[in-house]
């Protein structure tokens, strides 16, 4: 009675151990990494020197890891964080929206015009 016990616990264990594996074969793409263009505008510009620049992000991350990282490169950005627009591939995005291959993002500054 005793190894039958020990048996059924041990193919317990093993369909436990096989069905995390399918789950982990079920999103292989957990920690794949991304690169997004990042088209710069008006004060972005002129901070970063660049018009645009590439990161390299999580898949699926929100699109607001873009401005994450480049305050945290670029300090002086923090004041326009609030006010500041994305767009995901010429679209009006929301700051939660989730990046994916191939996605360009801007970064859309407040502006003023007269």
């Amino acid at each position: 009675m005793l190894i039958n016990m020990a048996r059924s616990t041990k193919t317990q264990n093993n369909y436990s151990l096989m069905s995390n594996q399918i789950s982990d074969l079920s999103n292989p793409i957990k920690d794949e990494q991304i690169k997004v263009n990042v088209k710069l505008f008006a004060a972005f510009q002129e901070v970063v020197s660049k018009p645009e620049i590439y990161l390299e992000v999580p898949l699926h991350s929100p699109v607001s890891i873009i401005y994450e990282k480049l305050a945290t490169v670029y300090p002086v950005l923090e004041r326009w964080r609030t006010v500041t627009r994305y767009a995901i591939n010429l679209n009006f995005a929301d700051e939660n929206t989730p990046l994916n291959y191939g996605d360009e993002v801007a970064l859309i500054p407040p502006v003023s015009g007269g």
